[in-house]
């Protein structure tokens, strides 16, 4: 094996675990384990979100950090699917995992313009949903509650789209049925 080779193999082997998500949300398939996290959050706003106040919601949950460069980057992107899908019933919500002060927090997102639902938790929240390897680390949940969608990496509004446009438009399914 050459040594171009080799340096192929090792980006394909490196690419493919990261792409395949969003591939996956692209043409619509779904995760294979159907976790329905437990959660209850208090946003920076003092609004109470609960895994059970959200159903009938598709919820796109955002874990992030105001100290991570991938994270800052998607933070427009993420804002745009937020305006864009809120009429018709999606909820965008940030977790931010950041030990600093809350003043931070707020100062980081008022900066950027984020105007979408962010708490500071802790692991058990992020735990609740499987837990994350990477930051940002986004979940795309159903109406039902259950994760559909696990994208490690900066969100790609171009392959979420449409996994989001399908989860709105299955709104007659049945409750554990997939």
């Amino acid at each position: 094996m050459t040594l171009s080779n080799a340096i192929t193999v090792a980006v394909v082997v490196w690419a493919v675990p990261r792409c395949w998500p969003h591939v996956g949300a692209l043409v619509g398939v779904r995760a294979r384990d159907a976790r329905r996290p437990d959660y209850m959050v208090t946003t920076r706003s003092g609004e109470l979100l609960t895994s059970a106040s959200l159903r009938g919601k598709v919820v796109l949950v955002n874990v992030w950090a105001t100290w991570c460069p991938p994270c800052r980057a998607e933070m427009p992107a993420l804002q745009q699917l937020a305006d864009a899908y809120a009429a018709e019933g999606m909820v965008l919500l940030g977790l931010s995992v950041d030990r600093g002060s809350a003043g931070e927090v707020d100062a980081f997102l008022a900066e950027r313009g984020i105007t979408y639902p962010v708490a500071i938790v802790d692991d058990q929240v992020i735990a609740a949903f499987g837990g994350v390897r990477g930051y940002p680390t986004s979940f795309l949940v159903d109406r039902q509650g259950v994760v559909q969608h696990t994208v490690m990496g900066p969100v790609a509004p171009l392959t979420l789209r449409p996994a989001i446009r399908r989860l709105l438009a299955d709104s007659t399914v049945a409750e554990g049925v997939r």
